[in-house]
């Protein structure tokens, strides 16, 4: 089972999955190229350098990162590898950029003084906007060593009872508020389970009952600061057009060039031609 780890494996751990991020997604380096030289950077006196080397070593074999995470559960915990593996699996959706920012958000917000109801909400949402399911991404949430035995017990009454009651709902009955709301009525009023969540959260999951959760999530980062679960940019973002703009424009210029040197009769093609297998491909296509 995975221990709690210290803070500085948490901060270290934020730096790999933001670099990591950086340099698969937005510099398009293979991801083996990255793991390579990776550990180089990371703080010595953590784990974490000897982990990814084994991610690397792992990647090379099997192809996965998911696997590396599965093999480490020492290290990582089994939602990280949960997000990992529904990154890797071509039948969803769920990419390796948000998959990798949702895990650097999370380590960030380990790295200073967590609590049990913000990193609840920060995992559940992660699945609920994601789309990763519920089923199996509580499951992994109730492995994580940092939530206690009540904790895990509501997990598991969140898996079974998600989809039929309202998540607001399930906030609210497990709240300190609630158990004001009902001694208001009945003065000797005891619950039969203790409360999760404090008055608070209590009371902005009341009047989100019946609305989308997302409202709740929106409402609990504004109002109590919980860790916010990372958004991709829509496709039509100015910031990403920007970008699209920029690699055509780097295009243009490398036709441009091609062109002269055509006039020129310094045409260099061996950067474009294919490997002799892929010529003899070309040619039984044809």
């Amino acid at each position: 089972m995975t221990p709690i780890l210290d803070r500085e494996e948490y901060i270290e751990q934020a730096y790999f999955f933001r670099t990591l991020h950086e340099r698969m997604v937005d510099e398009q380096i293979p991801t083996q190229h990255v793991l390579e030289r990776l550990d180089e950077e990371i703080l010595a006196i953590t784990r974490l350098p000897m982990a990814i080397q084994f991610l690397a070593t792992e990647l090379k074999h099997t192809g996965l990162l998911a696997s590396g995470f599965a093999r480490l559960q020492h290290y990582f915990t089994r939602f990280q590898t949960f997000v990992i593996e529904r990154a890797e699996d071509d039948r969803n959706r769920f990419s390796i950029e948000t998959a990798l920012l949702v895990l650097e958000r999370e380590a960030h917000y380990r790295s200073g003084t967590p609590t049990k109801p913000g990193l609840f909400v920060y995992q559940f949402e992660a699945l609920s906007r994601n789309r990763l399911g519920y089923e199996h991404g509580l499951r992994a949430m109730h492995a994580d060593p940092f939530y206690d035995t009540a904790w895990q017990a509501y997990i598991e009454m969140v898996r079974r009872q998600v989809g039929s009651i309202d998540f607001a709902d399930l906030v609210y009955v497990r709240s300190e508020w609630y158990v004001t709301d009902q001694r208001r009525q009945v003065r000797d009023y005891t619950p039969p389970v203790a409360p999760l969540f404090g008055e608070k959260e209590g009371r902005i999951a009341k009047a989100n009952r019946g609305r989308d959760p997302l409202y709740l999530f929106a409402a609990l980062q504004r109002q109590l600061a919980y860790p916010e679960v990372p958004r991709i940019k829509a496709k039509d973002d100015p910031s990403v057009r920007f970008v699209e703009m920029q690699n055509k424009i780097k295009e243009l210029e490398a036709r441009v060039k091609l062109l002269e040197a055509e006039q020129r009769g310094k045409v260099d093609l061996s950067e474009f031609m294919g490997k002799p297998e892929q010529l003899r491909r070309d040619d039984d296509e044809s």
